[in-house]
């Protein structure tokens, strides 16, 4: 009889696909849960050994500060990003919308927009990475808005 080992090793490698995707979900208050849990539930005739117990734990500790790390980069981002923005109020620039509009103008005002700085101009908007060019005059005279 003749069966497919190929199917066999595909299927494997999607369900440790799906493995890693979900793991890759879990916060630190599911692995918090899981280990309590795991503490909770384990044999006391055979307890996890300390060593594992202090790993794990160290896992824990990890995971917090690789998160409260991440969190602090990007309010340091965005901060930077707003500093950034913020100078180039009063200034021309140009650029292109979302919509792929191009434009080109004073910037009014900045706001913040999904986390990251919006630049105004006129009732235009564009983000501070879709700025092209920072011009010494906008097109179309001082003060003046043109959409290209």
């Amino acid at each position: 009889m003749y069966t497919n080992q190929t199917s066999g090793v595909s299927g494997q490698q999607g369900q440790q696909s799906a493995t890693v995707d979900r793991l890759q979900e879990v916060d630190l208050d599911v692995f918090l849960k899981l280990m309590i849990a795991e503490l909770q539930n384990q044999d006391p005739m055979n307890p996890m050994d300390n060593h594992e117990l202090i790993q794990q734990v160290s896992q824990i500790r990890e995971i917090e500060s690789n998160s409260r790390l991440t969190e602090t980069l990007e309010a340091v981002l965005l901060g930077q990003n707003m500093t950034t923005a913020s100078g180039l109020i009063g200034r021309a620039v140009q650029g292109l919308t979302e919509d792929g509009t191009k434009v080109s103008g004073r910037v009014d005002r900045v706001t913040v927009a999904d986390g990251k700085p919006v630049l105004h101009i006129g009732d235009q908007s564009l983000g501070l990475s879709n700025i092209g060019e920072i011009l010494a005059e906008p097109a179309g005279g001082a003060g003046e808005e043109s959409q290209e």
